[in-house]
């Protein structure tokens, strides 16, 4: 038996961990971490997301898994695809480290999907767009003429005569 000196009055019971309802929730990433992969041939970046704005919502947790390191190259590619999509949407186009992605707002598409292996309903996130309201992505500097097809203009002030 344990002694308790507590006040369930004093402190709001916790939420149901049903999956969120199916639609377009605003969203900030509040952790991330590379993780190994079960079968210890790849790595993963977990990134947690917080639903923010929405009142009824708001604080609940979505989570997606990002397969960087893998041996199957198709889902390496779908990983980067996912990564790059997150990026445009929060404006860092070059993070050096997964925690700059961290608290600027964003919109992700959320379906429910029955998870086989629990029989209950789970949330994935299908999508991603800009937030409401959010800075557009910074831009790099636009290539000079010619530069993508590599044939720059032979009238070039430092080109030969």
């Amino acid at each position: 038996m344990a002694s308790l000196n507590f006040n369930a009055a004093n402190i709001e019971p916790q939420q149901s961990f049903d999956a969120l309802p199916a639609g377009r929730y605003e969203v900030i990433i509040t952790d991330s971490e590379m993780k190994e992969t079960k079968a210890g041939t790849g790595e993963y970046l977990m990134l947690t997301m917080e639903v923010i704005g929405d009142t009824k919502h708001s604080g609940r947790k979505l989570w997606t898994r990002l397969s960087l390191v893998n041996p199957n190259a198709t889902a390496v590619q779908i990983a980067e695809r996912e990564l790059s999509a997150i990026c445009h949407c929060v404006g860092i186009m070059e993070p050096g480290d997964s925690d700059e992605l961290h608290n600027i707002p964003l919109t992700v598409d959320v379906v429910q999907e029955l998870n086989p292996q629990s029989g209950q309903m789970t949330n994935r996130i299908k999508g991603y767009s800009t937030a409401t309201g959010a800075p557009a992505p910074k831009a790099k500097p636009a290539a000079p003429a010619g530069f993508a097809t590599g044939k720059v203009a032979a009238a070039t002030p430092w080109a030969k005569k």
